[in-house]
Order: structure tokens, then sequence, then C-alpha cells
């Protein structure tokens, strides 16, 4: 089933089609089936050894897919210096499986020596800015190319911020020369929490920065202190509201390559994959108005 001899490799470029996140429980089903799906994403964290069978399953299924790389360990936030080793293998990684797309968080995990399951938000403010510019432009660098920085979810603000998220993001951008990744579910996840438009926020992203697109599902915490917040769980199907905010995103952005993201309590491929073909509807109405229009978005 792993033996690839005769097949060709697929170009590495993701299309604006709706992909999933790949998991081991998926593996077999996917290479005896070869579903009809744009292309997958991974973490990078969990293919960084040399070998076993994690590596053997991805490169089958890579030469039949596009494939998105996904980290949650730069800590491009951190106020340390970063972890040259890390930024080594996943340059190694990047070489091995030619990925279209590369991706990280802004955010921080990692304080000393001490390295933390959980990815931290970063205070809106000058400082924090420059750290994290100059962040990308060394991992940038090193792995030789520009990777997609993602808007964090968010449950708490920072008093000594003084700048909007969607603001520090841009300003990122464009210093960098990185491009972002939209996740319309820290969206909502965050304007609810901090009681603000996330129509609002969409409107004023900078949208000419966005390679990508990720939707999840949330999950509600009632036994807050301060009332309920949303938790960014990636443990259920994307919520009605998220779907709405998503057609609204692409009326803004047009298609772009679109993750649905399920990390925890892994269901069978047929509801991962129904969520790839709503979110591949939306997609294709998008690519059909762009047509009508004669090419404009």
């Amino acid at each position: 089933m792993l033996q690839s001899d005769e097949i060709t490799r697929v170009p590495e470029i993701i299309p604006a089609r709706a992909g999933v996140g790949l998991k081991a429980e998926h593996y077999r089903e996917i290479l005896q089936t070869k579903p009809d799906i744009g292309w997958f994403e991974v973490h990078a964290e969990n293919y960084m050894g040399a070998g076993g069978p994690p590596h053997a399953y991805l490169t089958a299924i890579r030469e039949h897919y596009p494939l998105s790389l996904h980290g949650v360990g730069l800590s491009i936030g951190a106020d340390r210096p970063l972890d040259t080793d890390h930024i080594d293998r996943l340059k190694v990684l990047i070489e091995r499986y030619e990925p279209g797309l590369v991706s990280e968080h802004l955010a921080w995990s990692s304080h000393g020596a001490a390295f933390l399951n959980d990815l931290l938000p970063v205070p809106y403010h000058q400082a924090s800015l420059d750290l994290v510019c100059d962040h990308l432009g060394q991992v940038q660098d090193r792995l030789g190319q520009a990777i997609l920085l993602e808007n964090p979810s968010t449950y708490v603000s920072f008093s000594t911020s003084d700048m909007e998220e969607v603001e520090f993001l841009s300003e990122i951008a464009r210093r960098s020369g990185c491009g972002l990744l939209l996740d319309v579910n820290n969206v909502h996840v965050s304007t609810t929490n901090h009681d603000t438009d996330p129509i609002a926020y969409l409107n004023q992203f900078p949208v000419h920065f966005v390679g990508e697109i990720h939707l999840a599902g949330f999950a509600t915490d009632t036994h807050a202190t301060d009332g309920t917040i949303l938790i960014d769980a990636h443990d259920r199907q994307v919520a009605e509201r998220v779907w709405e905010l998503y057609a609204h995103t692409l009326g803004r952005c047009g298609a772009v390559p679109t993750l649905i993201e399920w990390d925890n309590d892994i269901p069978d491929w047929s509801v991962l994959s129904a969520e790839a073909a709503r979110a591949e509807v939306l997609l294709s109405h998008q690519h059909d108005h762009v047509a009508e229009a004669g090419g404009a978005c």
C-alpha cells in the first residue's frame, strides 16, 4: 500500500480549494480511497523525527496531494532567542516534502528553558512588533522563503497594548514580508470573548496578505468567572456563525485555500470530509462569481 515507485508527485502549489488536517486515524482510508480533497496540512512538529510509520504514510499521501506545513513550536513571540535547531529541523522537513505553504502562529510557548503546551498571546505595542518582525526575519532567512503568520485566539487582553490586532498583523506583514493565515474561527472566538464586532475585524483585515484560511470548531466554557467564554478547541464541527463569517471573508478576499482543522476527538473520515465539502461549495460559488465578473475579484 505504501509503495509509490510509479507515482509522479503533483505540483506543490496549494489550490484555492478546501483541505483538511491530516490525522493518523485516516491514513489508510485516504490511501485506499483517494478522496477528492484539495490538499492536506500537518503539524510540522509531528514529523520532525527521521523516519517511522508517520513518514511512510505522509510520503505516500504526498505523492497524490499538495501539502502544507503548520508549525506550533517556533515561539515567534517569545522574548528570548529563537531555537535555531528547531528552525533547521523545519527546513529539513520542507526540503523533504516541498510544501506549498508553511505557517506559524502569532504566539509564544517558551520561556527560559521551559516549553509550554500552549500558544500564548503577545501584547500589541512597538517593542513586541519589533521582536516579532526580527524573529520572522531570522526564520524566513534561514528557511529561504516567506511563511504565513496566523491571527491568534485570545481570552485576555494586555493593558500595555496600544495597537489593535489587525493593525499589528498588518505591520508585521508589511515589515517582514510574511503572509497571513486568517483563522476565521479565531476571529469569532476572540471577538466574542472581548465583546467586539467580528465583521468590523474582518472588514479591516488586510486580505491582500492572506494566503490561507482556517476553519474549526470551538467549545463554550460556562464556568468562567467573568461569564461564558469560547475556547478554540478544534474538537467539533464548524459553527454556523463561523460559516457565515467565512462567507463574508470570501466576499472580501476571493477564493483562498481553506483548511478544516479538527485536532481533538477525531471523527470518522466521512464527518471531516463533509466539512471540507461544505467549504468547497462556498469556494466554488466564489469562483463562479469571479468568472461571471470577467475575472475581477
